[in-house]
């Protein structure tokens, strides 16, 4: 073989083809990427501006005003934060034993393909279709709107994100790990614990925060279920005030002082979200 078989020839037609469709191809690639981070940094623009008039320290500590008057924003924020506190309580366990059957004890069978696929459905599932469904099982039961029903809603939203998240962080594990730990006389249920979860900790964890950081921001379930309060509540059994509620509620009022507000939750919000999503990214690297 010559010592000149490996050399690309330049003048070759199909080689000049196939560049000029590399070269379209970044070109096109670069072009859809900056029109996406252009309409991300002016959302993200648009929000610092308007939202950091209103930023204070009276959103903190005082309750959401009627109009005209002054105010904070604290009893929404607690209401959020105790929502989404019990429904993360409630659909991480449930989430993490559903996934880690999917990955420990469902390689045979057709329940594991089908939980699967039913779990991606809920996955995409419009969050206004849990509300519903919350409403129709719970708050018109009970008759009225509560916390708890806003709980239970958010809790089905937590479910499919850490199901998903211990199921594929499982399946990572090592099955040689697992083998030496049986060949030890482990049982089973102990590999799970003190081997397999240990090792897929930070992926179960950073699926955890994704599902809270999915939650915070629910508006459209809350509606149906815990609705608002316009005073100061910590009452789950009744209605109870929310930060995402009282932003689509402020921002479509007359009242500027009203607007305000609501452009200042929706910069707590997004920079909460964007704290949480840091946070899991740096723990998955980890």
């Amino acid at each position: 073989m010559s010592s000149t078989s490996n050399v690309v020839n330049f003048s070759n037609p199909v080689y000049r083809r196939r560049q000029w469709v590399n070269k379209l191809m970044l070109v096109l690639s670069g072009v859809t990427l900056t029109f996406g981070l252009f309409w991300l940094f002016w959302i993200i623009l648009t929000l610092l501006v308007k939202g950091s008039e209103a930023l204070s320290f009276s959103l903190l500590t005082q309750p959401t005003p009627p109009p005209g008057g002054e105010g904070g924003l604290l009893n929404a924020i607690l209401g959020s934060f105790m929502m989404a506190a019990v429904g993360t309580v409630i659909g991480t366990p449930i989430g993490i034993l559903a996934g880690t059957y999917l990955a420990e004890y469902g390689q045979r069978g057709w329940l594991a393909p089908a939980t699967r696929f039913l779990n991606d459905v809920l996955l995409s599932a419009p969050s206004i279709i849990i509300g519903l469904f919350i409403y129709a099982i719970y708050v018109s039961q009970v008759g009225h709107y509560s916390g708890w029903a806003g709980a239970f809603a958010l809790a089905i939203l937590v479910i499919p994100v850490v199901v998903r998240s211990t199921d594929n962080m499982l399946s990572l594990v090592p099955n040689t790990l697992r083998e030496a730990a049986s060949a030890l006389g482990c049982p089973k249920w102990r590999i799970i614990m003190f081997i397999c979860y240990r090792a897929a900790r930070s992926g179960i964890v950073t699926g955890v925060l994704l599902a809270i950081a999915r939650i915070s921001g629910e508006t459209a379930p809350l509606l149906f279920t815990a609705l608002n309060n316009q005073f100061m509540s910590l009452n789950m059994n009744a209605p109870l005030a929310n930060l995402p509620v009282v932003i689509f509620q402020y921002a479509a009022s007359p009242f500027e002082d009203w607007n305000r507000l609501a452009w200042a939750g929706a910069v707590m919000i997004t920079l909460l979200v964007l704290g949480i999503n840091i946070a899991a990214r740096s723990l998955f690297r980890k």
